[in-house]
């Protein structure tokens, strides 16, 4: 599959603002943090049209407690990815149903991740909870901030990203895997910048 780009869109935080809502609504029993990540979140910046939403609660034990609520409200649970990254929950909400895709609701073993065109393309928003006080929720914030407040690194992601764009991918993991050493080299330096940002404010 190819990886389908588009322009940056204001839509992206009017969608992600109603996402936003619905999540207060379905579990903010939790008292979730919730934020706008990845280059959705990035003026300027292209982007796959599926916004990006991390949703930050108070502790590790409070992830599987927004599982049910999620499920119930059509998002896709995909529990296999629970073996590689314990301490996130990820969830995947459609623009249809989900049984109109003919995806079950909960992901939980490999041959199950679905990986039709279709499917991607239906695809809204991903949903990744995480602990306020892990790395994970630390180097995600950082990264975003640090791509809106450095426009160099932002239009050096934004060339990586259109070169990527011309080749065959199996699937979604397969490009994030192509990205992924232009990332942990910027999110470092990110989370550098951000944490002497926080102690100067």
């Amino acid at each position: 599959m190819k990886i389908r780009f588009e322009e940056y869109d204001p839509n992206w935080m009017v969608d992600f603002k109603r996402i936003s809502s619905e999540l207060k609504t379905l579990i903010g029993f939790l008292s979730p943090q919730i934020e706008h990540i990845g280059s959705t979140s990035v003026k300027g910046l292209s982007a796959k049209p599926i916004v990006d939403v991390l949703v930050g609660v108070n502790n590790e034990s409070d992830l599987d407690l927004a599982i049910r609520p999620l499920i119930r409200a059509d998002y896709v649970y995909y529990e296999v990815y629970n073996a590689t990254m314990p301490y996130r929950r990820f969830f995947v909400k459609h623009k249809v149903e989900p049984q109109s895709l003919s995806i079950p609701k909960m992901i939980v073993h490999e041959k199950e991740i679905p990986n039709s065109t279709e499917e991607h393309h239906n695809r809204l928003a991903h949903v990744h909870i995480l602990p306020l006080d892990s790395e994970h929720y630390l180097r995600h914030i950082a990264f975003r901030d640090y791509l809106r407040c450095h426009p160099k690194v932002r239009d050096e992601y934004q060339q990586l990203k259109q070169e990527l764009s011309d080749y065959e991918w199996l699937d979604g993991n397969e490009y994030n895997q192509a990205k992924d050493r232009f990332i942990k080299v910027e999110e470092s330096k990110a989370i550098d910048w951000y944490q002497k940002r926080l102690k100067s404010s």
